[in-house]
């Protein structure tokens, strides 16, 4: 059996997590699951932002793969212990991304030692990514 590695001693580097996805199938399971689709994955901050854009759809997709790569950054995956609403990305005054956390997911972050979650997000009209790095400060 493969065990997690340990975090070498005076790093803060708790936990990385990457995803990338086709801003069709967002798009896709936006128009043909609509409502339903975007109120299980997307709060209703991020539904607010993505739908102020004039194509929501890569902003959707972003937010998407954030959430699956802070799910990889916490070592869970998507489920149980981690769902699609304990994320949210929020902006700062220059429109910088931040990560919002659930109490459940915050949880998570104390329990891995973790302080803090870096996030950068980048989206073409195909694809978008997310990085997320949990650093302990």
């Amino acid at each position: 059996m493969i065990s997690v590695p340990e975090i070498p001693s005076g790093t803060n580097v708790i936990g990385v997590g990457i995803d990338t996805i086709e801003v069709s199938r967002i798009r896709d399971s936006i128009e043909n699951h609509s409502g339903h689709f975007l109120n299980k994955i997307f709060t209703p901050g991020e539904q607010e932002y993505c739908q102020d854009k004039s194509d929501p759809a890569p902003f959707y997709a972003v937010r998407f793969a954030s959430k699956e790569a802070i799910a990889k950054a916490f070592r869970t995956g998507m489920g149980k212990e981690f769902g699609w609403l304990d994320s949210e990305i929020i902006h700062g005054d220059k429109g910088e991304p931040f990560v919002q956390l659930s109490d459940a997911a915050k949880n998570i972050l104390e329990n891995l030692g973790g302080t803090h979650i870096l996030v950068s997000l980048t989206h073409l009209s195909t694809t978008a990514s997310a990085v997320v790095i949990i650093i302990n400060s």
